[in-house]
């Protein structure tokens, strides 16, 4: 393989938004494993000065990612995140206003590789949500393992993520008065091995937990679209009933994430690594579905309404794919 590398003039500013985005990479493949083999160290040494408060306190604080997390404006507000979000660059799109007497969820789709443009729009304080939904705090649910890495945990709190169990997610939609927003990724880890470019494969049709949660809590619905999402890497070809796909699937399921093998460019040349391929993403926050509340619901209640979601999410993509450059006959595909 012919290396293209990076040519020397490049500005500084985009060399500051390449590495912002290379860390950030890097920090979701491999800092999880650097902060548990650090406390390993600590045990093996015995600096138990250390590890015995940290754990104390752990034992108390386990429980705080369903209960809103702790995040740390200092965090979110750290000049790196403004560099990643210029990298690619990330965008957001507000289709209709949203009352903020009322608590919703967003619907993000698609997955992608790593969700950049669910972390650059809801998880720092460089994006434009609080210009368009200033009456709203967003709340980016991720996979309750991340949470049980010590030490990463913090990091990852910082910037505002919580736990996407339905304890979590009741808690942000419990709160009286409206003014929170729930996001989340519905396709989850097994879409992430369908994230290739060009491809709008959904899994949706039997994610419905959070349908009833929504009429439980009386939350409105909003389908969000990120376009360009899918284009920031490739994946080795793993079609359905490959020996790739099967160990991949099964692997999901064991562990409860999956592993795409996905690469990109490098820091200092375009043709292979891990840094994702600088595309634009505009994620797109659809119209409000109203929900009424219903503490019991119904099967036929949530079948109802997950099918008008689907039908929103669908009439979403249609009007809006024209202006990112998709092709009329692409459409999405539902799983």
């Amino acid at each position: 393989m012919k290396l293209e590398f990076a040519p020397l003039n490049i500005p500084l500013e985009r060399r500051l938004q390449t590495a912002a985005v290379f860390q950030w990479v890097l920090s979701f493949l491999l800092l999880a494993e650097v902060c548990i083999g650090i406390l390993l160290l600590l045990i093996l040494y015995n600096y138990w000065f250390l590890y015995i408060p940290y754990l104390t306190w752990l034992y108390f604080d386990w429980r705080t990612p369903e209960q809103g997390g702790r995040r740390s404006n200092w965090v979110r507000s750290w000049a790196v995140w403004k560099y990643f979000k210029d990298y690619f660059p990330i965008h957001l799109i507000k289709t209709s206003d949203l009352d903020p007497s009322h608590n919703y969820i967003f619907g993000f789709h698609p997955h992608g590789v790593l969700v950049a443009g669910a972390f650059g729009n809801f998880c720092t304080n460089y994006s434009d949500f609080k210009k368009l939904f200033p009456d709203f705090t967003a709340y980016l649910h991720v996979l309750p393992i991340w949470f049980r890495c010590p030490l990463f945990r913090e990091y990852l709190m910082s910037s505002g993520p919580v736990s996407v169990s339905k304890k979590s997610v009741s808690h942000v939609l419990s709160k009286e008065g409206g003014g929170n927003i729930s996001v989340i990724v519905l396709g989850g880890a097994e879409e992430s091995l369908d994230a290739h470019p060009g491809k709008f494969t959904l899994f949706i049709r039997r994610r419905k937990g959070f349908v009833k949660i929504a009429l439980t809590h009386g939350a409105y619905l909003v389908p969000v679209f990120s376009f360009g999402e899918n284009e920031l890497f490739k994946q080795v070809s793993n079609p359905e009933g490959s020996l790739l796909r099967t160990v991949q699937d099964k692997l999901q399921k064991i562990m409860g994430f999956a592993l795409p093998l996905f690469h990109a460019r490098g820091v200092f040349q375009y043709s292979f690594g891990l840094v994702p391929y600088r595309k634009p993403i505009h994620t797109v926050v659809g119209h409000p579905i109203p929900v009424h509340q219903t503490l019991n619901p119904t099967r036929e209640q949530v079948e109802e309404l997950h099918q008008t979601y689907m039908e929103e999410l669908r009439k979403l993509f249609e009007e809006h794919k024209g202006k990112y450059g998709i092709p009329e006959h692409h459409t999405l595909v539902f799983r």
